[in-house]
């Protein structure tokens, strides 16, 4: 297993075994749903179905970026896999590049092999990645050779920063982002692209407006802080108390979530960065995300194996249905139209329109 290799197994050593939450509120919890206590509707009738990227979805859910690149981490992609494909939900690979880097791994991708009937199968590769001449071939290569949907593109600066290996050479990359969207349309595959923890600043969602991927991930502050995992994985002082220092930084998602619908209407977005639980996700839903996703629960639970993975969906989904039912909706357009207040006790305004 070569360098890249052995840090992805480094970050799911301590992702499973340390405390690498960010410390910071990601602000859903902050908002209230007015409780409808005569429904007018049948629980049995409320159905979260939707459709993402062109792909129908049971619910508007994604099993997050988390792992890929060795035996190990192959067997935790394809137990998430497996379950995402009983629960009719999207999924997301984890970083790409040991794949890029050594054609052995690839396998540990490959989670169509044993989940033929993902609705939505998406890639991710950092933007840090980009640089080299004719990379945008081999990232729609492997697209190819792994029948995904796209790949969504993730921008760690903070985490690159800290990490004793890291790229710290950003120049020019909104460029190359722009390419490899454009390379990838030509065989029909869809860009998307996140932040990984630290969330969007308006300027940021403005180019995110310009760029008009197919969806944008928020993955605000409140979830996995990857300053954390790489300053716990340094053997360095200086780093290692700059991951504790930058633990916290950046935009808390519900407000990254709120920054991107103004900046970049049209886009949808994914919310993420501290959802744990499906009221997490009715609150973005009713804020105007297309979907949610959640990354670091689900990990933990696949390496616990047995039917984990699916008891961890199953709940997310119920309690969303259970929002949807205790606010008056049957679908999620009704959902987007639920009174709610934010942490101030003021009306939350319906989004215009309906989100993507």
């Amino acid at each position: 297993m070569g360098t890249t290799g052995e840090r992805k197994a480094d970050h799911l050593r301590i992702c499973l075994d340390q405390d690498v939450q960010s410390g910071g509120d990601p602000g859903w919890s902050g908002y209230r749903f007015d409780h409808q206590a005569l429904p007018e509707i049948a629980f049995d009738a409320v159905d979260p179905a939707t459709t993402l990227l062109g792909r129908p979805l049971a619910w508007p859910f994604l099993v997050g970026a988390m792992t890929g690149g060795a035996d190990r981490l192959g067997r935790l992609n394809e137990r998430l896999a497996v379950a995402a494909e009983a629960y009719q939900c999207g999924m997301v690979l984890g970083s790409l590049r040991p794949a890029l880097e050594d054609p052995s791994v690839v396998s540990s991708y490959d989670v169509r092999a044993v989940a033929p009937g993902l609705p939505l199968l998406l890639g991710n590769v950092g933007a840090a990645q980009l640089s080299p001449p004719g990379i945008e071939s081999r990232v729609v290569a492997l697209c190819v050779r792994l029948r995904l949907d796209g790949i969504v593109v993730h921008l760690n600066p903070l985490q690159e920063a800290i990490q004793s290996e890291g790229d710290g050479d950003w120049r020019g990359l909104a460029g190359r982002i722009a390419d490899l969207k454009a390379a990838l349309a030509r065989e029909g595959l869809a860009l998307g692209v996140k932040e990984v923890g630290s969330g969007f600043s308006p300027a940021t969602a403005r180019w995110i407006g310009t760029l008009r991927p197919a969806l944008v991930e928020t993955a605000g502050t409140g979830g996995t802080s990857w300053a954390r995992v790489e300053g716990l994985r340094s053997s360095d002082t200086a780093r290692r108390r700059a991951g504790e220092t930058f633990a916290s930084w950046g935009h808390p998602s519900a407000e990254s979530l709120a920054t991107l619908r103004a900046r970049a209407p049209g886009v949808p977005v994914v919310a993420s960065g501290g959802m744990r639980t499906g009221l997490d996700l009715a609150r973005a839903i009713r804020l105007g995300a297309a979907a949610g996703a959640m990354a670091l629960p689900l990990l933990r639970a696949a390496a616990e194996g047995g039917t984990a993975v699916e008891a961890l969906l199953h709940a997310l989904r119920l309690e969303l249905r259970v929002a949807m039912f205790a606010t008056g909706s049957r679908t999620l357009d009704d959902l987007r139209r639920a009174p709610m207040r934010d942490p101030s006790g003021m009306r939350v305004p319906f989004a215009r329109g309906r989100t993507p």
